[in-house]
């Protein structure tokens, strides 16, 4: 009985910590799940939250929690966690100079999700690079372009150059040079322009075109036109305008003059 007592003596303790620690594991388990829970409601919620960045959210709080619950439980062993973290600290360290170019495309996504200069679905223009946006990863971006071909970006590419959103504003303008000939009457080719922009109804009113001679090139007078439009509406109103106003061109007389160049010969007499 006497060597019973010892044994109890030795492992009772050892048993109430066992129990502790279920117990807080089970706890810890518990809160880190509501925690996870509470997150994702609340991200849900919110309309400047992004669905891949609230789930990030979410289960770094989880792993965090799970972390401070499995110290507890170390810790109630007799288990010295000062030195634990320590070396888990040193270990991040190494993992985050090895991969730098990963976290700085994982930071940089998490810019992006935060500060959302763009979302799935919207036209953009990076770095020269035009398309639509696939996917809004934490790493990396996909992006159709406008032929249909797959780019796979790295985050810290796009957050570092200038990103252009054809998507946000409503109203967009259609850019065009019209070019004709030096012989061809300014008023005239100006106001068969305004004419064929008057008939379209896709053009608004407000603002209101710009119709302007913008430069004397070397063989035409070249005007700038500018109208405002919907940008659903913008290709194909840049397409149609160009073909209506070669058109109407044609039928009222105006010339699209063809580059030329004046070639001078000098005969030099013979001594």
């Amino acid at each position: 009985m006497e060597t019973i007592d010892g044994y109890m003596a030795t492992a009772w303790p050892f048993i109430l910590n066992a129990v502790f620690a279920i117990v807080i594991l089970i706890i810890g388990w518990m809160i880190a799940n509501w925690v996870n829970r509470k997150i994702r409601q609340k991200g849900k919620a919110s309309e400047k939250l992004d669905d891949t960045l609230t789930k990030v959210f979410a289960k770094t709080a989880k792993v965090l929690v799970l972390v401070v619950v499995v110290l507890a439980v170390l810790d109630r062993f007799g288990v010295e966690t000062t030195s634990l973290v320590a070396v888990i600290g040193a270990l991040g360290l190494a993992i985050g100079l090895a991969w730098q170019g990963v976290l700085a495309d994982f930071a940089a996504g998490i810019m992006i999700l935060v500060m959302r200069p763009f979302k799935v679905g919207d036209a953009v223009d990076i770095s020269g690079t035009s398309g639509v946006v696939e996917e809004v990863g934490l790493v990396m971006t996909k992006m159709n372009t406008f032929d249909n071909v797959a780019m796979f970006i790295p985050n810290s590419n796009i957050w570092g150059n200038n990103i252009k959103n054809m998507a946000i504003n409503e109203n967009r303008r259609v850019d065009m040079v019209i070019g004709f000939g030096y012989d061809d009457d300014i008023d005239h080719a100006i106001r068969t322009i305004s004419q064929v922009l008057a008939e379209d109804e896709r053009i608004l009113d407000d603002p209101p075109p710009k119709i302007a001679v913008s430069e004397l090139g070397g063989s035409s007078v070249d005007v700038i036109v500018r109208p405002w439009t919907k940008k659903d509406n913008y290709w194909d109103l840049k397409f149609d305008l160009t073909k209506r106003i070669k058109e109407r061109f044609d039928e009222e007389g105006i010339n699209f003059p063809y580059p030329s160049h004046d070639i001078y010969f000098h005969n030099e007499s013979d001594e």
